[in-house]
């Protein structure tokens, strides 16, 4: 009976993760908002109806697919802005955990670049409840830090909201140029590297 029942589980996560494919998949040339149920149950070849069993709507399966896009990046965060030798060792690393990120899942990055200020409230909702959650574990590493000394709370939050914001910006440029050269590539690493250099300047002098 149990050897049924771990079946049919594992036939109905199989069947949740290619609504999410598909769907993903869809989304490469529409946004969330003109998504269609029926679309996205014909391209996994299931009947409509099967879609209820998943999720409660296409805002939903949206919902989902934030979590999925972002929600395993948070360890690598925390790790990218762990304390370094310098703020140099950690801006690199940061980027270089972006450009991996871009080519890794292009489509995930997409998605969210479109819908973070798409027509579908709930799921901007999740992107900024998740990007929020980045910006409050930026600030507990940032903590940690000797040069936090003195800083408010308030104060190392607004400061991880920018390193965040500009990541964002970053992982966007990154997904511009998927289809560029290495030099496109690297101009892009060039800037983000002056861009985050010059927050951390900023920072050392913010008590000033």
């Amino acid at each position: 009976m149990s050897h049924t029942l771990g079946i049919r589980q594992a036939q109905k996560q199989k069947t949740r993760q290619a609504l999410l494919d598909a769907a993903l998949g869809l989304l490469e040339g529409q946004s969330l908002s003109s998504l269609g149920l029926r679309e996205v149950t014909r391209a996994v070849g299931v009947a409509p109806t099967a879609f209820y069993r998943h999720f409660r709507s296409i805002a939903d399966l949206g919902v989902a697919l934030v979590e999925e896009a972002l929600g395993s990046l948070h360890p690598m965060i925390r790790t990218t802005v762990t304390a370094a030798d310098s703020s140099d060792e950690r801006i690199a690393r940061a980027i270089e955990l972006i450009a991996g990120h871009v080519d890794a899942y292009p489509a995930h990055v997409r998605f969210i670049a479109r819908e973070r200020h798409g027509g579908v409230q709930s799921v901007r909702e999740a992107i900024r409840d998740q990007l929020a959650r980045f910006a409050e574990e930026v600030s507990a590493e940032l903590a940690k830090d000797r040069a936090a000394e003195g800083w408010s709370e308030e104060d190392l939050l607004m400061l991880a909201h920018l390193y965040v914001d500009q990541m964002l910006i970053t992982a966007s440029l990154f997904l511009e140029a998927l289809d560029g050269t290495g030099e496109d590539r690297e101009r892009i690493a060039q800037v983000a590297t002056r861009q985050m250099r010059l927050i951390s300047i900023g920072r050392q002098h913010w008590l000033d």
